[in-house]
């Protein structure tokens, strides 16, 4: 639309303002600074990026592994403990239901019998050496037996010092007998103790 044809008045809008500058849109020229930072922030954050980037997933992939490593140890562990505590469960259980086996009981010895000191005991000097007979009967009576007799005899028969019982259950007198006397030798014969305990002393004995 021309001016000439311009059907209104002109008003305050119509006229134009009076500026020194320059008018419409205006841009300053660029800087070398402006055009360079956009490729300096390029080549250094992206690198400093994927850098941090690649340690962060070497570093989870060896938590990852020893994690994983140490769950096969745990694993592996826990399976040992678990089968040693199983066996041990077994033994105890088969201790328990295994019956106990008795040891055998042995009889005690019986006691031997004790030396009948009222037992009638002679004593047969056959050494030819006086009194010795009476010197042992002594030794007998003070060691307990109270029917000792003392005598001389030829000692017929004896070759040796002897201790003469007549049956078994004065077998424990007569020893005691020898014991006292220090006679080694100590024989049953009923000819020779008669009923009781006979003691025949020959040549060479020294009570």
């Amino acid at each position: 639309m021309s001016k000439a044809s311009y059907p209104y008045p002109q008003d305050e809008f119509d006229a134009a303002d009076d500026h020194d500058g320059p008018r419409g849109v205006h841009r300053s020229p660029r800087t070398t600074w402006s055009k360079l930072w956009p490729f300096l922030v390029v080549l250094v954050v992206f690198p400093a990026l994927a850098y941090g980037l690649v340690t962060w997933i070497s570093n989870s992939d060896t938590g990852l592994s020893g994690a994983i490593h140490g769950l096969g140890a745990t694993g592996t562990s826990d399976t040992a403990a678990d089968g040693a505590t199983a066996q041990s469960t077994d033994a105890a259980t088969a201790a328990a239901t295994t019956p106990a086996t008795e040891a055998p009981v042995v009889p005690a010895p019986p006691a031997p019998p004790a030396a009948d000191l009222a037992a009638p005991v002679t004593i047969i000097n056959a050494a030819n050496v006086s009194g010795l007979a009476a010197t042992e009967a002594k030794k007998l009576q003070a060691g307990g037996f109270t029917k000792v007799t003392a005598t001389n005899g030829s000692g017929t028969g004896v070759k040796a010092t002897t201790v003469f019982y007549a049956t078994d259950s004065q077998k424990a007198t007569a020893d005691a007998v020898a014991q006292l006397l220090g006679i080694t030798t100590v024989t049953m014969s009923p000819t020779q103790a008669k009923s009781g305990v006979s003691v025949v002393l020959m040549p060479g004995f020294k009570g």
